[in-house]
């Protein structure tokens, strides 16, 4: 099983020591998952109170979801993440065991996450003595830079295409060059101040 997409946990009745803080408390802490999206990776943190029924949602540490003594120990809570629909349900398997499954804009967690590393590209560069997280959207050639969507222009080359942005006092530019390769389809390439930069091997853990 994808330790992403499920946990299970048993656990024995104890008393909620941080009942109504808004500090996380590590021990009901039960799922967590990195979703990624155009713009940033985001860190969702779900904590499970199996005596009281305790909800917490927690997204890169800021809390956006509490429910206190709840009865049903299972169930569903929605909310939403970068305009998607997101949903984490709550199964029992059994006397003090449960899973916690992630679904985000209808789609399994694991099914999402394929699919936005097949419509995502993701490059971490040096950009005036600044980690820049550069990420472009393939459909559209859209560029966003650590969170903020660029300006960018295209230009018709022999090769292929070539699109410019610049962040900060930096030219920058991709180029999208067909590889000749039926499997491979069309290369996206990074250049800072006309350095290629190499993409980041693994985008989404």
């Amino acid at each position: 099983m994808n330790l992403f997409l499920c946990f299970r946990r048993r656990r024995h009745a104890k008393t909620d020591l941080l009942m109504g803080s808004s500090q996380p408390n590590q021990t009901d802490i039960v799922a967590s998952w990195v979703v990624p999206m155009k713009n940033r990776e985001y860190k969702i943190e779900f904590e499970h109170g199996t005596t009281t029924g305790k909800r917490v949602i927690r997204v890169d540490g800021v809390e956006i979801l509490r429910r206190e003594w709840m009865f049903k120990l299972v169930g569903r809570e929605i909310f939403e993440l970068d305009g998607m629909r997101c949903l984490i349900t709550v199964e029992a398997l059994g006397i003090f065991a449960y899973e916690y499954s992630l679904e985000v804009n209808g789609k399994a967690f694991k099914k999402f996450r394929e699919q936005q590393n097949k419509r995502l590209m993701t490059w971490f560069a040096d950009v005036e003595g600044n980690e820049c997280r550069i990420c472009l959207e393939k459909e559209t050639m859209d560029v966003w830079v650590n969170g903020l969507k660029m300006e960018t222009t295209g230009e018709f080359t022999e090769e292929g295409t070539v699109t410019h942005f610049t962040h900060g006092n930096t030219h920058c530019c991709f180029k999208a060059v067909n590889s000749g390769k039926r499997n491979v389809g069309i290369i996206h390439e990074l250049y800072v101040n006309s350095r290629k930069v190499d993409q980041a091997k693994q985008i989404f853990p």
